[in-house]
């Protein structure tokens, strides 16, 4: 495993003053000057595709297969996307002019940000990272990329990608802890855009606030899963069994618990561990897809909720090689840590409830709406009480009758609400969120209505149009 190093603080300072000027010599501002580093980043991603995936096997015991699906394959998409659309998504738009201002024109202008800040946490870590560089390349921001110490070999492989194809007042990677972080927080970026804990963007907030530095928020949270008595109990069994393990449960958007109705509950508790069989064989163990914990500190803090509740099926585990079996457990006690905290692993606690003096929806909302806001919500059962369900519970995105999908759309939003985070990217939006949107009025010279003047002569008329 790569071991990193610090990045020395008078480098970053140095780093972020030669981007800054960099910025302002206006090269960035050029689409064709855009599209060409688009084009160098996916080239980029084609020729270290290897090495990335094998270094996210080292780091995360991650397959080449979920590797490709779930990180490269997704950012080699998005920069596709951009490509072929940056043109028109950085073109000025016409808006409609009000009488007040006849003889004008009103535009949006697309304006560059400037200086940006990528900060990714250490589970997606490929994706999570170069996603938000394509936006920040599409806009004509310059970028300081900061990934994650948990993965060393993953960070030290994209370090060496970026440095092949961009120079350093252009794209910059930097390396190191919470020390580098806090150092790089209190700079004064143009935009923060942080994927990580909500306890965490608490203190990026802090320090960013004393820059008054805008920042986007790719949090997480206890996404809660519904299943419904007329749910169709085998694939819903499925869909989370897959939901929940894909990279072991270290997904922003994986459920985090079930509310399920207690007609359906032992059906799905069978059909849950049947779907994982399937997944992963009689030993997921043996599975080479199946991911591992990220570190000592994940293994020990995930395996602790095994003691919370009862066993359902699953529950073993192996220390030396931070391997915990996906787990279907009842919780006891509704003030356990695993119903409180963000899981972050594949332990998936289940409450049961009932329709008895109150509806099974009411119950449903009533829990989830006495929480924070999460990222995801799942539901599984009729569409019609879906939309019903969604309207009474707010998160940052859902899926009817699915886990996860929602994220496989470039076309849709992607972000939290709330504790789970605020703005969005993906697609057209990861160019917006590092754009700013410029009101711009075009006034005529030919003619000047006196109307607006001092001393307002003609009020009466003003009044009437106003």
């Amino acid at each position: 495993m790569a071991q990193l190093c610090n990045t020395p603080v008078e480098r970053i300072d140095s780093i972020l003053a030669s981007q800054k000027q960099y910025f302002h010599t206006g090269a960035t501002l050029d689409i064709a000057f855009r599209k060409r580093q688009l084009k160098a980043l996916l080239e980029a991603m084609e020729e270290f595709d290897r090495e990335l995936t094998d270094a996210l096997w080292i780091d995360l015991h991650k397959s080449y297969e979920e590797a490709t699906i779930t990180e490269t394959s997704l950012v080699k998409g998005e920069i596709k996307e951009a490509i072929k659309n940056v043109s028109r998504w950085a073109r000025r738009e016409r808006r409609r002019t009000p009488i007040t201002i006849f003889g004008s024109r009103s535009y949006v202008m697309k304006e560059p940000l400037g200086c940006s800040l990528i900060v990714s946490p250490w589970n997606y870590p490929v994706q999570l990272l170069l996603n938000p560089l394509v936006g920040a390349i599409a806009a004509g921001c310059t970028a300081v990329l900061k990934p994650s110490p948990y993965v060393p070999t993953v960070s030290a492989v994209i370090e060496k990608m970026i440095r092949s194809r961009f120079s350093e007042e252009y794209i910059a990677v930097i390396q190191g802890n919470r020390e580098v972080n806090k150092h790089l927080f209190e700079q004064k970026f143009d935009l923060i855009f942080f994927t990580g804990s909500p306890a965490l963007a608490k203190n990026v907030a802090a320090a960013a606030a004393k820059n008054l530095v805008p920042m986007v928020l790719e949090l997480g949270g206890k996404s809660p899963c519904i299943i419904d008595k007329e749910a169709d109990i085998k694939l819903a069994a499925m869909r989370c069994a897959w939901g929940k393990t894909i990279n072991a449960g270290q997904t922003c958007i994986a459920p985090d618990y079930i509310l399920i109705h207690s007609e359906v509950k032992d059906k799905f508790v069978k059909e849950y561990q049947e779907s994982i069989s399937r997944l992963h064989g009689n030993d997921v163990k043996e599975d080479r897809h199946y991911v591992r914990m990220v570190n000592d500190r994940a293994f020990e803090r995930v395996s602790s909720y095994l003691n919370e509740g009862r066993i359902l099926c699953g529950g073993n585990i192996d220390a030396a090689e931070r391997y915990i079996e996906p787990t279907l457990m009842d919780c006891v006690n509704d003030d356990a840590a695993v119903l409180r905290e963000e899981i972050f692993g594949p332990i998936f606690p289940i409450i049961s409830l009932d329709d008895k003096e109150s509806s099974f929806e009411d119950k449903v909302s009533a829990y989830i709406t006495s929480r924070e806001k999460p990222l995801a919500l799942y539901y599984f059962g009729n569409e019609k009480k879906g939309w019903e369900l969604l309207k009474r519970c707010s998160s940052g995105g859902s899926c009817i009758n699915d886990t996860i999908m929602h994220i496989a759309n470039g076309n849709l939003p992607f972000g939290g609400v709330g504790n789970s985070g605020m703005g969005s990217y993906h697609g057209k939006l990861s160019f917006e969120a590092f754009t700013h949107r410029r009101a711009v009025v075009a006034a005529p010279t030919l003619f000047d209505l006196p109307f607006r003047y001092m001393p307002y002569k003609t009020f009466k008329f003003i009044r009437h149009i106003l």
